[in-house]
């Protein structure tokens, strides 16, 4: 996640039960596809923080209205550092990655409650036909120091105008014992070896499949 919350997570940290395992943080997923004329366009993302992640981003932001330019100051600055990680999100097709455009139409930073949302597009660089064709996506942190996953399967979610094209299905991974003793084993300031991909081996899959 962006620098500013992942560094007020491993501050927090300290104080939590878990403070010598990875992750740190958690970042709860709704993601809708998005197309038009029968072509994959996007990801319509909505990303909800703990609440002690939240709590950084939501104290900057005091008493300000939804519209004002604190918050949208607070968005840019959140979605700068999202854009840097490749909107923390891998796409497949055919065995090959699928690019994104770094610029997102649309993005905005919210309080709901005690956490904050971060919602966004995540536009394609290239429109991808859907007939008869399967794509594969993942959103994770990489070094697993954020929890990124969907609450529910039907969290990532299709519109109505592919529901009877298309089909949408969210994998949950089980990594193995040793897997996840190593996670476990992390302090909050350990990173694991950047070839692990410790992150991906707990990311769920969504795979759209479409006739």
């Amino acid at each position: 996640m962006c620098n500013r919350i992942a560094l007020f997570a491993l501050s927090t940290a300290l104080f939590s039960p878990m403070a010598l395992a990875h992750p740190h943080s958690f970042i709860t997923l709704v993601t809708t596809v998005i197309a038009e004329n029968d072509q994959l366009t996007g990801l319509k993302m909505q990303w909800t923080m703990d609440e002690i992640t939240s709590a950084d981003l939501l104290y900057d932001a005091g008493n300000a209205k939804p519209d004002s330019p604190v918050w949208k100051k607070l968005a840019a600055e959140v979605m700068a550092n999202v854009l840097g990680q490749h909107y923390f999100t891998e796409f497949w097709h055919n065995g090959q990655k699928v690019t994104f455009d770094n610029l997102p139409p649309q993005y905005g930073l919210a309080r709901v409650g005690h956490q904050a949302v971060l919602t966004f597009i995540l536009p394609l660089a290239h429109p991808q036909p859907l007939k008869g064709q399967t794509y594969q996506f993942a959103t994770f942190d990489p070094t697993y120091f954020v929890d990124m996953s969907y609450d529910h399967n039907s969290d990532a979610k299709l519109p109505e105008t592919l529901a009877k094209q298309c089909k949408i299905s969210v994998k949950t991974p089980k990594p193995t014992e040793d897997m996840q003793a190593f996670a476990l084993s992390l302090d909050k300031a350990d990173a694991p070896p950047e070839d692990m991909e410790l992150g991906k081996q707990f990311a769920q899959q969504v795979i759209v499949q479409c006739q």
